[in-house]
């Protein structure tokens, strides 16, 4: 099963995707993937840095974790290009802890023979995501004055992997 496209998950659940079962041992969440983001810190961490470069969200949405780790690998590739990895500092600042799940419904004929319907229609877990709130903090990079226009741009490229507009604030 590939990936389903991102304006599926765009929008933040009005309330996480929970199972009421009636049997004790199903009430819980089984098989939930892996995050596809598994760095969070690049760069020299304990380096001090001049300025800080925020990438924030314009509105709530759901990020999928895939989003995520695509950002961090488009922000971290340039700032390795431009600029040495001792002379900044990438922190992914969400984490993706919501479970996306997936329902097929079967659309053949005599589906009814291999398939309940929507008898127990919580669905499969396909992914994860980072149900973030407006103006939070995505991506935090700390550099020296010097490299702040290779920061930004680094931040306009992870932005172009979010599924929602962001804003970049210099401090």
């Amino acid at each position: 099963m590939g990936l389903r496209p991102a304006r599926i998950y765009r929008k933040p659940p009005k309330k996480p995707y929970t199972r009421r079962a009636q049997k004790k041992e199903k009430a819980y969440i089984t098989g939930a993937p892996a995050p596809r983001i598994s760095i969070f810190e690049m760069g020299n961490k304990k380096g001090d840095f001049q300025k800080t470069l925020i990438l924030k969200v314009n509105k709530e949405c759901a990020i999928r974790g895939n989003a995520l780790e695509a950002a961090r690998i488009a922000s971290n590739s340039y700032l390795k290009k431009y600029v040495d990895v001792k002379n900044y500092y990438l922190k992914i600042n969400v984490y993706p802890h919501h479970v996306l799940r997936y329902h097929p419904l079967a659309g053949v004929a005599q589906a009814d023979r291999y398939y309940q319907g929507m008898s127990h229609p919580f669905g499969r877990p396909s992914g994860r995501a980072a149900i973030v709130e407006k103006n939070q903090e995505i991506i935090t990079i700390k550099i020296n004055e010097d490299d702040v226009s290779i920061a930004k741009t680094a931040l306009e490229r992870a932005s172009m992997k979010l599924p929602v507009s962001s804003k970049i604030i210099i401090n």
